[in-house]
């Protein structure tokens, strides 16, 4: 069967661009480490309607041209919003991590979980690191989202990557193996929010690097298209 691959151009460690060919998009969930915050991201959702997973983690599929680095987006309805992720890329036989926003259909999430997962898109970062540069001090890395204008910007979500499952853990269960297949691009998880889960009309979110003393990071507006029957 022919995967149709899907192009993104990403610069990597704050060089040039590169082109990164990406065939099988794929998105981690429920990969909390700590029982306690699993089950509170679980009580988040289900006082949104969404039933719990039958296996933790689980890895939904979407289509990788939902992957998007562009600044707009467009949602069906009202009722979706983004969640920051770290984002795993094997590309050319190496590894690549950089930052994402899973966002998601919160009213089609209430019946069918990997349906809403596809029915948005994926925004990540233009920019990515070498795995390698970052392994030794992975779970020093941080994720953090904010919501509201750009002027009066309010922390959404704040926290260590050590909270979800390491790369490693997350590759094997899903691939069987100790690297994901070539063009795979994997969400890897996110972190409760502060407040509860809502809609935003604009997303911020970035992953810092305070051992190397750098980020990356990236917003996106959500035009929300009239839902008619």
């Amino acid at each position: 069967m022919t995967v149709a691959e899907h192009v993104v151009r990403l610069a990597v460690g704050g060089g040039q661009e590169r082109t990164f060919r990406v065939a099988h998009a794929v998105i981690a969930g429920w990969t909390g480490r700590d029982a306690g915050a699993l089950q509170k991201h679980l009580r988040e959702l289900q006082e949104i309607g969404v039933s719990p997973p039958s296996s933790t983690p689980i890895f939904y599929r979407v289509s990788a041209n939902r992957l998007t680095t562009a600044p707009v987006i467009e949602a069906v309805g009202e009722r979706t919003s983004g969640e920051v992720e770290f984002v795993l890329i094997q590309s050319a036989g190496r590894l690549y991590v950089g930052v994402g926003s899973d966002h998601t259909d919160r009213a089609a999430e209430a019946y069918n979980v990997a349906m809403s997962k596809q029915m948005c898109d994926k925004p990540i970062a233009p920019a990515v690191w070498e795995f390698t540069d970052v392994a030794p001090h992975w779970d020093q890395l941080i994720l953090r989202a904010w919501t509201g204008d750009q002027q009066r910007p309010i922390l959404y979500q704040e926290g260590p990557v050590s909270a979800m499952r390491a790369p490693a853990d997350l590759i094997e269960r899903f691939a069987g193996g100790n690297e994901l297949p070539d063009g795979t691009a994997m969400f890897g998880g996110t972190l409760a929010a502060r407040g509860g889960i809502r809609p935003t009309p604009r997303f911020e979110f970035e992953i810092e690097d305070p051992v190397r003393q750098r980020r990356i990071r990236h917003a996106y507006q959500v035009v929300s298209l009239p839902m008619v029957a």
